[in-house]
Parts: C-alpha cells; sequence; structure tokens
C-alpha cells in the first residue's frame, strides 16, 4: 500500500498543477497585441505599446527569461522629497504588482516578471497596472483599487505635476 501511494503522488501533483500549454515569447506577445488590438510599434522583443492612452515601452529578453514593461511619468527632478517618498510607501501598499522607480531622469511606472512564466492575461494586467501608475501619479499612487495591508495614511497634499504621457 505504501509503494503504490509512493508512485501514485507524482502524478496527482501533476494533475493539480497542470503544465502551461504555450510559454509566453516574442512571438506569441505579438499575436496577444493583435488579437487585443493594442497598437505597437518596434520590433520583436522592444515594443512601443499605445494602451490606455498612455506610451508604454514594452522590453523582453528571451535567453534570461524576462520581461519589463514601463513608461516614463515625469522627470526625476521636478518630483518633490514628499513625492517621492509617497511613491516609495505606495510601492509597498497600492502599486501592487507594478512599481515607481527613477530611470534615465525620469519617474517610471515598471512591471518585470520571468518572460516564460507570464500568462496573456499577466500581461494586460501588467500594462493596465503600469498605466494606472502613471495616472494616479501625484493623487492616489496607486495600481489598482486594491490597496495591500490596509489604507495609507493621509499625506498632505501636493501640487499637481505634469505628466507625460
Amino acid at each position: 500500500m505504501y509503494r503504490t501511494v509512493l508512485l501514485a503522488f507524482p502524478f496527482f501533483l501533476l494533475a493539480a498543477h497542470p503544465a502551461q500549454t504555450q510559454r509566453m515569447d516574442n512571438k506569441r506577445m505579438e499575436k496577444i497585441f493583435e488579437k487585443r488590438s493594442i497598437q505597437v510599434e518596434g520590433e520583436p522583443g522592444a515594443w512601443m505599446a499605445y494602451f490606455n492612452d498612455y506610451i508604454l515601452l514594452v522590453i523582453t529578453d528571451e535567453q534570461n527569461n524576462r520581461m519589463r514593461v514601463f513608461t516614463p511619468i515625469v522627470e526625476e527632478e521636478a518630483a518633490s522629497p514628499a513625492q517621492l517618498s509617497r511613491m516609495l510607501k505606495a510601492n509597498f501598499h497600492s502599486a501592487l504588482d507594478a512599481k515607481y522607480s527613477i530611470y534615465e531622469g525620469f519617474v517610471v511606472g515598471v512591471f518585470t516578471h520571468p518572460l516564460r512564466e507570464l500568462s496573456e492575461e499577466q500581461l494586460i494586467d501588467a500594462m493596465r497596472q503600469v498605466a494606472k501608475l502613471a495616472e494616479t501619479y501625484g493623487t492616489t499612487y496607486s495600481s489598482t483599487e486594491l490597496l495591500f495591508g490596509g489604507e495609507e495614511e493621509e499625506e498632505e497634499e501636493e501640487e499637481p505635476v505634469e505628466k507625460r504621457s
């Protein structure tokens, strides 16, 4: 009996965790963009996507199994110390899977993930969250309506900042 259970155990694991039918790669991403009517420019692995009134950069590295979606929001020098602090707090509470970061002199919204393990829904959700971070910069600093771990302390009102889109 014990031997039967040991032999059957791997089959139960496989049944509980079916393999992903298709791994993500540049070709599949292009098909998803086309299927979802997302206008893109560029070449496989380096696209500029027009999504929800924002320009998102989608970069992949198939060899190293990484992908990144990001968008510039404002120039780094235009962000006040209070805004920078608020972004760091938001990265813990309200930015969820996408995060605020600074890249080449710009505050950006960014999402990173292993490429092959990425699903179609995760890709679209990543694009939504990055666009939402850009949209809510200077107000709620959130990528969705969900707050992880409860509400943040109320911050003093900040002056509106002109955003790039």
